[in-house]
């Protein structure tokens, strides 16, 4: 699989940002979802870029949806037994509608 270039690292990393904040999460959460070595920002991008070498783009999409199903899973968890749970509809994410379009393009490339 491609390497990811320095542009794409920069836009990685300003997504990861983003959505952190948007997320509510820390570079923390982060760390222990992807089991890295450390908080640090680029400890982090090299773990993402591993999957992406390894599994292609789409590859990267489906871990970071994992990691957002996990985060909502927790988030549940944490509201209570009384709060309905959320259907598949409700809980597609931001990450989940980028996976969708990449799948879209693969398939029309």
């Amino acid at each position: 699989m491609a390497v990811l270039t320095a542009e794409q690292l920069d836009d990685l990393q300003t997504f990861l940002k983003d959505w952190l904040r948007h997320s509510g999460r820390t570079q923390s959460d982060l760390r222990r979802a992807l089991r890295a070595s450390s908080i640090r920002m680029p400890v982090l991008l090299d773990e993402l870029a591993r999957v992406h070498s390894r599994d292609g783009l789409t590859g990267l999409a489906q871990r970071l949806c994992e990691i957002e199903a996990l985060w909502q899973g927790e988030d549940q968890g944490l509201e209570g037994e009384d709060q309905p749970p959320l259907s598949l509809d409700d809980s597609l994410g931001q990450l989940d509608l980028l996976l969708q379009e990449i799948r879209l393009d693969a398939g029309e490339a």
